[in-house]
């Protein structure tokens, strides 16, 4: 286990936009780094923040958080 700062689900929801059941979806995939402290699931802040980083380049804009343009 490394030094990284751990986000439970809710906070990375909040963080990234993205709905807590896409996370588990996203996690379950192996595309971000996860770990099961006790009973809650805490995903890698580092491998969140890098993944949103990959989707905001990314063509297909379908996999970036929803953003409501005001």
């Amino acid at each position: 286990m490394t030094d990284d700062e751990w986000l439970t689900i809710e906070q990375a929801s909040k963080l990234s936009g993205y709905h807590a059941e896409y996370l588990r979806i996203i996690v379950r995939a192996g595309k971000l780094t996860a770990h099961k402290f006790g009973s809650v699931w805490a995903i890698s802040k580092k491998s969140l923040l890098s993944y949103l980083k990959a989707a905001e380049k990314a063509d297909d804009k379908r996999h970036g958080p929803k953003v409501i343009k005001k």
